[in-house]
């Protein structure tokens, strides 16, 4: 298992779009994620900065394929393509990233 977190601003205008769409995420989503071997994953928000933080845990023995096979999902993509207009990527952010990985520098079990 490897834990991941990310981070990303939010429009303070989407800020309660967003919490509605998380409030029931589609089950096909959440379908795509497990099969993508995604478990605990959690989105945090910041205010008044508006940064979205998210942290989950992967399962699985090949984390490209894995992330491959979910933004290959229709049904995901469709979410995406609701959330992603309430999101602010980082400039700092590499080429490939929407929302910005960061380094895990402490953790306690």
């Amino acid at each position: 298992m490897k834990r991941y977190g990310m981070v990303i601003g939010i429009r303070s205008e989407a800020i309660a779009e967003y919490k509605r769409l998380h409030a029931a995420v589609w089950p096909g989503v959440l379908e795509q994620l497990r099969k993508s071997n995604i478990r605990n994953y959690t989105i945090y928000l910041r205010e008044p900065e508006n940064l979205l933080f998210s942290y989950f845990e992967y399962h699985g023995g090949d984390f490209e394929a894995d992330m491959a096979a979910m933004a290959s999902d229709q049904e995901t993509q469709r979410w995406w393509a609701i959330c992603m207009p309430c999101q602010l990527p980082l400039s700092t952010r590499l080429p490939t990233e929407q929302w910005t990985m960061m380094e895990e520098v402490f953790h306690m079990d």
